[in-house]
């Protein structure tokens, strides 16, 4: 065998031993479900329709927060034109009491890490 043979087999052997961990489960991963949320008992809707809030409840909370810090603001109305109170603890944990069982499941699915409770006080018996 000769020099050349010889690093062109070893230079295999290195690249299928790096790639392995890679190419080994491509045929074995599944996706992971969404969770199951535990949804608010005796409420029909949210503040906006479930795909909306879904898709973008931080952009809104991050509005309403814009709104009554610096606008003072404190009326929300929806698309469909309900009236609500702009609060995070208020209107939103008044339905979604349970953090854990509501907003922690997707948060820890989606691997996002909100700030929510760096400044708001979680509410009591959660």
């Amino acid at each position: 065998m000769t020099d050349k043979t010889k690093a062109i087999a070893g230079l295999a052997v290195f690249v299928i031993l790096v790639t392995y961990p890679f190419w080994s489960v491509l045929g074995s991963a599944t996706a992971a479900s969404a969770p199951e949320l535990e949804l608010p008992e005796g409420e029909d809707n949210c503040v906006e329709e479930t795909q909306f809030m879904t898709a973008n409840h931080m952009d809104l909370l991050n509005q309403w927060r814009n709104a009554v810090v610096r606008d003072g603001e404190r009326e929300y109305i929806s698309a469909s034109g309900e009236r609500h109170v702009m609060s995070l603890t208020g209107t939103c944990m008044g339905c979604h009491s349970n953090r854990d069982a509501f907003c922690t499941r997707c948060h820890d699915y989606s691997n996002v890490s909100p700030a929510c409770w760096d400044c708001h006080v979680e509410p009591e018996g959660n």
